[in-house]
């Protein structure tokens, strides 16, 4: 800066800020990958971002796990690993995890199922780890539903479930742990809903519940219930001990920007570790600047 400009800049006593560099939305170096604690009193969280997906803005997994490792840290004696493209590469990222995320595409190329993963996943729920699916995670073929059953309490099943875009309201909140401090509030998003559950599965608990359009029921299954509230996100205490919690929202990257959404996944993420969630709710800041970072490299479509 020349000294002209300087002086202008100072005039009065006035420092002003000028803005920084445009920060490149696509540059992801700056995140830390699978940075393990050295503290083991911390409860470490493993976040796993799925391989780049759809168009801009849509099923951005890596920038929205990002955010989600800056929301868990505001969480005194939290501790965020990140592992990216479906698997974390070194073999100690599960070890001792308070709790597992997966926020990846599914079906039947869910990278849980690949390359001996489904066993590692049912040693983590026998060792009573947190586990979360967040948005097209939830999806596993029929010939899993055993195991998925066990690990989340409910998926969503190719042909059954669906999965259209609307407008949820949430008027109503149920009182958990994972509500608290979220507010009403309405979004739109690609949420899942008419989701197979175990019949007669008394540790799942409803968190969202919302009544989407008849117009949007997309399958013969979920048109056989019109009118009826549908359980778009659920939390699992498990039987053999271990919590777990099922998401269908996420598709829309810019919904992490509102803070009742945010703070009820973080909250949700802190419950499945075991972390008690304050009255009213989990720290969730963030500047609205971190939605244009950390995004992947997409072709609009």
């Amino acid at each position: 800066m020349n000294r002209v400009l300087f002086a202008g800049l100072v005039l009065f006593g006035t420092v002003l800020v000028l803005p920084a560099a445009d920060v490149d939305p696509y540059d992801q170096s700056t995140v830390p990958l699978e940075k393990q604690p050295t503290d083991p009193k911390l409860k470490k969280i493993v976040l796993v971002a799925g391989r780049a997906s759809h168009g801009p803005g849509e099923h951005e997994f890596f920038a929205g796990c990002a955010i989600l490792m800056k929301l868990l840290a505001q969480t005194e004696g939290v501790f965020p690993v990140l592992a990216r493209d479906g698997w974390p590469k070194k073999k100690e990222t599960f070890e001792q995890a308070a709790s597992v995320v997966f926020y990846m595409d599914g079906g039947s190329g869910h990278p849980i199922l690949h390359k001996g993963h489904k066993e590692i996943v049912d040693r983590l729920i026998d060792e009573k780890v947190g586990f979360v699916n967040l948005h097209y995670a939830v999806e596993y073929p029929k010939s899993q539903s055993e195991h998925v059953l066990k690990w989340l309490g409910g998926y969503y099943e190719t042909g059954f479930s669906t999965n259209p875009h609307w407008d949820a309201e949430f008027a109503t909140l149920p009182e958990h742990p994972i509500t608290q401090g979220v507010k009403p509030f309405k979004i739109r998003d690609e949420w899942y809903f008419n989701i197979r559950f175990r019949p007669e599965a008394k540790e799942v608990v409803p968190i969202l519940k919302a009544v989407p359009p008849d117009r949007v029921r997309g399958t013969a299954a979920a048109r056989e219930h019109p009118g009826r509230a549908e359980i778009l996100a659920w939390a699992v205490e498990r039987p053999r001990g271990g919590r777990s919690f099922g998401f269908t929202g996420g598709h829309h990257h810019k919904n992490w920007g509102d803070e009742n959404f945010r703070r009820l996944v973080t909250n949700a993420i802190l419950w499945t570790a075991n972390v008690d969630i304050p009255k009213a709710g989990a720290k969730v800041e963030l500047d609205p600047s971190e939605l244009k970072r950390n995004l992947d490299r997409k072709v609009r479509r």
